[in-house]
C-alpha cells in the first residue's frame, strides 16, 4: 500500500508478512488482550503445576496463528495481565479484549476472525491443559466469547473503548 504498510493478500506466497498499519502501543494493546484473556482464563482453575502446562499450551496455540496474528503477536517480553480480584480483573480483560478487536476492526480488518479464533483457541488449550476444563473456566471463556463477539469496530486506544464500556 501507499502509506508504508503491507497486508496480507489471499494466495500471497507462504512466508509473506502482514504488517498492518498499527502503531506499536496499538499492538500492544492487541498483545494485552491475548495474554490478559489467558492469564484469566489460567485463574480460574489455580494451581502450581496446571499454570506451568496452561502456560505451555497457550504459548503453543499462539506459535500455531495464522502468521499475519502471529505478527501481531511478536514483541518483546510479555504484557503485565491485569491483577486483583475477579471482579476487578474481569472488566480490564474484557476492555482490552474489546479494544483489541476495534483496533483490528479499524486498522486491520483481514485480521479480525483469526484473531478472534487464535484466543479462543488458545483459551480453550490452556483450559485443557490440567484435567479438562473446570466449570469456572469454562464460564470465563464463555465472557471472553462475549468480549469478542460484542466489540466495536474502530476506536484509537484502549482508554476509548474503557470509557464506552464504562458509560456505555
Amino acid at each position: 500500500a501507499g502509506d508504508g504498510t503491507t497486508r496480507e493478500e489471499p494466495g500471497a506466497p507462504a512466508g509473506t508478512p502482514a504488517q498492518p498499519g498499527l502503531t506499536a502501543e496499538e499492538k500492544d494493546t492487541v498483545r494485552r488482550g491475548v495474554f490478559g484473556a489467558l492469564s484469566y482464563v489460567s485463574q480460574a482453575d489455580p494451581g502450581f503445576f496446571a499454570t506451568f502446562k496452561e502456560s505451555v499450551a497457550g504459548s503453543r496455540a499462539l506459535a500455531a496463528a495464522p502468521e499475519g496474528v502471529r505478527d501481531l503477536l511478536k514483541a518483546e517480553g510479555f504484557p503485565t495481565p491485569p491483577r486483583g480480584t475477579a471482579e476487578e480483573v474481569t472488566p480490564a480483560v474484557m476492555d482490552q479484549l474489546g479494544a483489541a478487536v476495534g483496533l483490528l476492526q479499524g486498522k486491520a480488518p483481514e485480521h479480525v476472525e483469526g484473531f478472534k479464533a487464535v484466543v479462543l483457541g488458545a483459551c480453550d488449550a490452556v483450559a485443557n491443559a490440567s484435567k479438562g476444563v473446570a466449570p469456572e473456566a469454562s464460564a470465563v471463556i464463555d465472557q471472553v466469547r462475549r468480549a469478542l463477539a460484542d466489540a466495536q469496530p474502530g476506536p484509537a486506544s484502549a482508554e476509548d473503548v474503557e470509557g464506552r464500556h464504562r458509560h456505555g
